[in-house]
């Protein structure tokens, strides 16, 4: 096996969303187990548990609800990630929640995802969570959708209700910021049209899901214009051969950076040029997302942990105040002018809510104006004001420095997570 192009093989993290048991774990189980990604021992083991739970045939499901209570209730709770490749591209799934209690871990899932796959039950068509799903997925920035009209087998195939839910998710769809969305009619329990062509479906004449997910092009999706580069760590070795050495090492967010391109650090606003760019111990001549890379400069600059590297003629935005969409993920609700940790790239600064504009209804996508308390799971649009300067774009434009999260001071639990608007 050519191992250095495993290695190099192209990454694709993509998330499922979709009501409970409109067959998310299913679906997940079928490529896998269709494209050959499952070890014998776990096939063993899921059809030891389908036995034990007295199924007609093996439940794939099995092979993602990995928690004790998941396999118990039938359902999905936490985030389950899995890992599968194929000869053509390596794969990290998120099979979230379908509940709407558990929206904070459809967004930690859907967060760093490149596409959505959301799925309809083909016998009920769009439902209020398949638009709340929807709503989340273009709200975290994800590019690409693939709506997959499940359980085709129980509607017989039957083109005309595809067609139905295509144009009843398109009507809805309209309202979203979404430029590639796909529609594949899929039995997850029967294999159509998710790894193989089905010939129950010879009036479709798309891809199967898997040959969609093997060549969506993502590389679009970065953003390689804005040069962003937050500064994880300043190397200073102290050594007798390295005796003079200053290095500022981090990961590319945004842009492309080249050795001798100009600089500046923000937020001091002291500019450089790039003298040497350094990937482990090699030299090389530029750096993108989302290489992990180390600079050095011309010019003795001070520059810190926290700090950003940008292109001179193009910085994102120095601000001590900040628009965001914030989902909420603790128990305990926000507290309006409560003081937070503030937690950007790789900064860290003391953060108030000045202000709560206003609560989304994620079924119906309203604003709700009238009860501003903002619980566990809700998701609204606050101000918050920070104690010193962050360097940030949209979250649109960047999601490494369009994105915040909040952390509570005294329990350091992680409470919410916020979009920069």
């Amino acid at each position: 096996m050519d191992t250095q192009g495993y290695l190099d093989m192209d990454l694709l993290r993509f998330t499922t969303a979709g009501s409970v048991d409109d067959g998310k774990s299913t679906l997940i189980g079928r490529l896998m187990y269709d494209s050959k990604s499952i070890f014998e021992d776990q096939i063993e083991a899921i059809e030891e548990s389908s036995k034990k739970r007295g199924d007609e045939q093996v439940n794939l499901a099995l092979l993602t609800d990995g928690l004790k209570a998941e396999r118990e209730a039938g359902i999905t709770i936490d985030v389950a990630y899995r890992y599968f490749a194929t000869p053509k591209r390596k794969f990290i799934i998120a099979d979230t929640p379908g509940h709407i209690e558990y929206t904070r871990n459809m967004v930690t899932g859907a967060s760093t995802a490149n596409l959505a796959i959301i799925l309809i039950d083909a016998r009920n068509g769009v439902i209020e969570q398949t638009c709340r799903h929807s709503f989340i997925a273009n709200m975290l920035g994800i590019k690409h959708i693939v709506v997959c009209v499940n359980k085709m087998d129980l509607v017989e195939f039957s083109q005309e209700q595809f067609e139905k839910i295509k144009a009843q998710y398109e009507e809805f769809s309209a309202k979203l910021n979404v430029p590639d969305i796909r529609f594949i009619p899929i039995s997850a329990l029967k294999g159509d049209n998710v790894v193989s062509r089905s010939d129950n479906t010879s009036w479709y004449k798309g891809l199967t899901l898997m040959e969609t997910l093997e060549t969506v092009e993502i590389n679009a999706d970065i953003n390689f214009e804005d040069g962003r580069f937050p500064v994880q760590r300043v190397i200073r070795p102290q050594s007798e051969k390295f005796h003079d050495f200053r290095g500022f090492a981090g990961k590319v967010e945004g842009g492309v950076f080249k050795v001798g391109d100009s600089i500046t650090a923000l937020p001091s606003g002291t500019s450089s040029t790039i003298k040497k760019i350094y990937l482990g111990e090699k030299e090389i001549p530029e750096a993108y997302p989302p290489m992990s890379v180390t600079f050095t400069l011309h010019d003795e600059i001070d520059i810190t942990r926290g700090d950003l590297i940008a292109k001179t003629d193009n910085s994102p935005s120095v601000v001590k105040e900040l628009d965001v969409m914030l989902c909420w993920m603790n128990d305990k609700p926000l507290v309006s002018r409560g003081k937070y940790t503030v937690r950007h790239t790789s900064n860290e600064t003391m953060g108030m809510v000045l202000d709560v504009d206003y609560k989304v209804d994620i079924n119906t996508l309203t604003e709700i104006n009238e009860d501003k308390t903002v619980g566990k799971n809700d998701i609204c649009r606050a101000k918050i004001k920070v104690s010193k300067p962050l360097m940030v774009d949209s979250y649109s434009k960047n999601r490494g420095t369009g994105s915040i999260i909040l952390v509570d001071n005294g329990t350091n639990e992680t409470v919410g997570a916020g979009m920069v608007l």
